[in-house]
């Protein structure tokens, strides 16, 4: 065979590649294949033949598993929530806002229960300026969206782009708040979050898992419950589920990585965190309790 043959193949052998991926697309929208799975191994070979590239395929992986999760899936659950007292001082309210690194928040009456409305910080920055009338927080509110854990997360973000709104709150069964969920936590299930320096090579179907060290590495999202079973613990409970909500109480605020925390003769030392969770903790272990501070 010539170069010039050689050379006059390689696009009929391209084009005959891509009408054929472009048939199993055809295929799959008009009916063929009939369940994600067969669309996404459809996906896959087209990123193999190099029609599209990896990080386009995890993107479009994302946007199908999207369709089949619900809020719950994804939610930030109540105690992890940062949620802002509307009888709290307006110096307590700029601390905790600045604490946490959000822009919106959940108010609440006596409880989380009683939620009045979402509060922008722009909004309440409007009383650190010079001269401004002092700033009435109930005037400031938002309606706040209210959902159920059930709703699907496509339906969810379909609703977040014609309404412009970027959070909204969970109700559980009982009417309670069980947690809230931003525009940003559905994109994230669909472009993947961004590792940081803090981040840990770990397995991600694993709550608790030793580490070479002697320490465990603990999903803050696993129940106390379970954390107790694990470690012969007594923590109670009955005002918090998971051990993040728990050492998040403790410390006051939502932290940020490398903050730690002894309680009882567990040592917690915060492993992963961005400015809306606590991810994970490293846990050391001690044979006593440790001696408490004079």
């Amino acid at each position: 065979m010539s170069e010039d043959d050689s050379s006059s193949s390689s696009p009929s052998e391209s084009q005959d590649k891509r009408r054929s991926w472009l048939d199993r697309i055809s295929s799959a929208i008009s009916g063929e294949p009939t369940t994600r799975e067969d669309l996404v191994e459809i996906l896959r070979d087209a990123q193999t033949d190099g029609l599209i590239e990896a990080d386009t395929l995890r993107m479009m992986e994302g946007a199908i598993n999207v369709s089949g999760m619900s809020v719950a899936d994804v939610m930030v659950p109540r105690s992890q929530m940062v949620a802002l007292d509307i009888e709290a001082d307006f110096s307590d309210l700029m601390r905790e806002m600045v604490d946490s690194g959000h822009s919106r928040f959940p108010v609440h009456g006596e409880d989380k229960d009683e939620v009045l409305g979402i509060l922008l910080a722009k909004d309440l920055l409007r009383g650190v300026v010079p001269g401004s009338p002092a700033v009435n927080v109930r005037e400031l509110l938002r309606p706040a969206v209210l959902i159920p854990e059930s709703k699907r997360l496509d339906v969810l973000l379909r609703e977040f782009r014609q309404s412009r709104n970027h959070m909204a709150i969970v109700i559980d069964e009982y009417g309670g708040v069980a947690g809230l969920i931003t525009i940003e936590d559905v994109l994230e299930e669909i472009v993947g979050e961004i590792d940081d320096e803090y981040d840990e090579a770990e397995d991600a179907s694993a709550l608790i898992a030793a580490q070479a060290d002697g320490q465990y590495l603990v999903n803050a999202l696993t129940p106390i419950e379970d954390f107790n079973a694990r470690f012969g613990a007594d923590f109670g409970d009955d005002e918090y589920d998971t051990i993040g909500g728990l050492v998040t109480a403790a410390i006051g605020h939502l932290p940020e990585a490398g903050e730690e925390l002894t309680l009882g003769r567990f040592g917690f030392r915060v492993a992963r965190a961005d400015t809306r969770r606590l991810h994970a903790l490293h846990v050391s272990v001690h044979a006593d309790p440790a001696p408490e501070a004079e």
